[in-house]
């Protein structure tokens, strides 16, 4: 693990938007794609020290499917400076949710990449968290958007596109995938996740200019719904090829050049949307 530290000083109560626990402890949901060895909270803390963040959100791994102990345990192990993103279905009762939200839940995850929710739930649950002021968190392939549109635009409630959209094929902002990510953020409930670029990057590292490009538009469009996430572990990539913490930080030195902005990214909109 590097223990190189960011170039950019992140402002007190920089927050960590996107990233899971796993504890193998506990078993992996079967039929799960993605898997992990432990990551625990002490490895992550040690991250966040690194890094200088200062509040997290635990998002429910998709490999551990609707059970979300292991978020919730670290939660908890966190403390008062996390939120989490769990995974629920139909069966989750409405005491259940209240029991959630109370623990510090504040989404639920739609992983369209090998999750268990299907696209078939999405609007009755996005209804039904809404009550309880979630907000719904998606992951897809940004290509897919065009065709999702007409459901995404009546979503009730906010909606958190993972990943500045992770078209898995690289696009330009002038793709018309891309431009139906911009058009979205017009309804002003819709927030974007600048993370992960090594997922879909062909330019890699150490600005990922490819998505980077994507990225800056974002910004320029609604400074004040985007958000900054570590990933961490990353579990996609192996473990030999996995990004340094502290470059993906440091990308934002590019992506958002100007101080406030930055700011306002890693502490005032993730403060807003999750109730830190």
């Amino acid at each position: 693990m590097s223990e190189s530290r960011p170039k950019l000083k992140a402002p007190p109560g920089t927050t960590d938007t996107h990233m899971h626990i796993y504890d193998t402890r506990f078993p992996f949901a079967k039929g799960a794609k993605i898997t992990h060895g432990d990551a625990l909270v002490p490895d992550y803390l040690k991250v966040r020290e690194r890094l200088g963040i200062e509040r997290t959100v635990v998002v429910q791994p998709a490999g551990y499917g609707t059970d979300n102990t292991v978020t919730l345990n670290a939660m908890k192990e966190i403390g008062d400076s996390a939120r989490g993103i769990v995974v629920v279905d139909q069966s989750a009762a409405d005491a259940e949710l209240d029991r959630l939200t109370k623990l510090g839940a504040r989404g639920i995850r739609f992983f369209m990449l090998g999750g268990f929710l299907p696209w078939e739930i999405l609007e009755e649950m996005a209804v039904r968290v809404d009550h309880f002021g979630w907000h719904v968190q998606l992951q897809l392939d940004g290509r897919d958007l065009p065709e999702r549109l007409p459901l995404l635009k009546k979503l009730k409630g906010k909606l958190v596109v993972d990943h500045t959209g992770k078209f898995l094929e690289p696009v330009k902002p002038d793709h018309p995938a891309f431009r139906v990510l911009m058009d979205l953020l017009d309804n002003g409930r819709t927030w974007v996740k600048l993370s992960a670029p090594y997922e879909t990057s062909k330019a890699g590292p150490p600005h990922y200019g490819d998505v980077g490009a994507l990225a800056k538009e974002l910004v320029k469009k609604a400074p004040e719904r985007m958000l900054w996430a570590s990933n961490w572990p990353h579990p996609t990539p192996p473990v030999h090829k996995k990004p340094d913490d502290a470059m993906l930080m440091d990308v934002l030195l590019d992506w958002i050049p100007e101080e406030t902005t930055r700011r306002q990214v890693l502490v005032d909109n993730p403060a807003k949307l999750y109730g830190f």
